[in-house]
């Protein structure tokens, strides 16, 4: 397995959502992800019915299945359910690297993102929203869902659907299905359709549902324990090792700029503020010069864990403080220098004494902080 770029850290499991129409490919996705080698996954499955079938068959895939029946996930009133189930994850295994909930395909993604954003759970947090779009039936599709909104007294059956949003990264499958002319404009078509919504979203190929892992959530644990190895760590790699002989993936792009000194509370700002659109996610572990005399710093230093994604930014403090490599990572399609000089600029030693930090700067992250509360 390459090697990953890893900033250790957040005490939060990170929960990613997949949304996208019957039959657009949620579940090839999903079962990608799920092989990913070392990855100790948490599952919620939306079922319709009072029998739980679809968690029923990704048991043996997963470290933790759960599931939400009798009902679609945005049509809750609240996130009782859906807490529940999150609930039973987190502290049935709260080493897991991520937990993945695959909706039903009748599902909006800005309801299920509401829900997420909305936990009261401390052990979690939002990390994004995959949109599955199936290209050879996206035209249908779309014009399908414009018809409805136009009964419902929507205005304008030409607009995109608003679900684009809510999307964090867009996953366009079975291109391989189409002609290479009709491939490029049915992903022109896509991305145009996205961006007019979302400027921020990222939109990828993937024709059988292969996306690079690491895209979306980090693997900490390269194997299981000599003394624990689960069903799932068997069905993984069996089915990765088969998988891995077809359809190679696109690697995503990483940068890692380590920061061994306190940084800036300004400069850190000023990348939480407009972070840079190629990245789709930024992650790190910081101490950061915040002034001496201030309650809840230690010698006049915070450390921070940072966790961007399409630029909706995660900011807190980390209590207490453990042996970690401190630093910033970008991960993104296409990553350019561009990225690179603006994560050293953000991980440059603060200059001069800690008495000297511009208390402005710090309550600029201090904002950052309380802003960023469910992503």
């Amino acid at each position: 397995m390459p090697n990953r770029p890893r900033i250790s850290g957040s005490p939060r499991i990170p929960v990613i959502a997949l949304t996208g129409y019957l039959g657009a490919g949620k579940t090839t996705l999903l079962n990608h992800l799920l092989r990913t080698p070392g990855a100790r996954l948490g599952v919620v499955i939306n079922d319709f019915g009072d029998i739980n079938v679809d968690a029923a068959l990704v048991t043996g895939e997963v470290d933790e299945p759960a599931s939400v029946a009798g009902g679609c996930l945005c049509c809750m009133p609240d996130a009782g359910g859906l807490e529940t189930a999150l609930e039973r994850l987190t502290m049935a295994r709260p080493d897991l690297d991520a937990i993945l909930i695959e909706a039903s395909g009748l599902a909006e993604p800005a309801n299920l993102v509401r829900l997420l954003r909305s936990t009261a759970l401390r052990r979690v947090r939002y990390a994004g929203l995959i949109d599955v779009i199936d290209a050879v039936n996206d035209e249908r599709t779309v014009s399908a869902s414009n018809a409805l909104e136009a009964a419902a007294g929507a205005a304008g059956t030409a607009a995109p659907p608003a679900r684009y949003s809510a999307a964090t990264l867009v996953v366009v499958t079975k291109t391989d299905l189409l002609a290479a002319d009709e491939r490029r404009r049915a992903l022109g078509r896509v991305i145009g359709r996205v961006h007019s919504r979302n400027p921020r979203a990222l939109v990828i190929e993937a024709a059988h549902g292969r996306i690079d892992p690491l895209l979306v959530m980090d693997v900490a644990h390269e194997d299981a324990p000599a003394d624990e190895l689960p069903l799932a760590e068997l069905t993984r790699h069996a089915r990765a090792e088969a998988c891995d002989n077809h359809h190679a993936h696109t690697h995503a792009d990483s940068f890692t700029v380590p920061a061994p000194l306190p940084v800036s509370p300004g400069a850190l700002a000023d990348l939480l503020e407009s972070p840079p659109a190629e990245a789709y996610r930024l992650k790190g572990v910081l101490d950061v010069a915040v002034g001496t005399g201030r309650s809840g710093t230690s010698g006049g230093v915070r450390r921070v864990i940072v966790n961007v994604v399409a630029g909706q930014v995660h900011l807190e403090a980390e209590r207490p403080y453990r042996s970690v490599q401190l630093g910033l990572v970008a991960i993104g399609a296409h990553l350019g220098e561009d990225v690179r000089r603006r994560l050293e600029k953000a991980a440059r030693p603060a200059q001069g004494p800690s008495e000297s930090v511009e208390s402005a700067d710090v309550a600029r992250l201090d904002r950052i902080r309380r802003r960023s509360r469910g992503i």
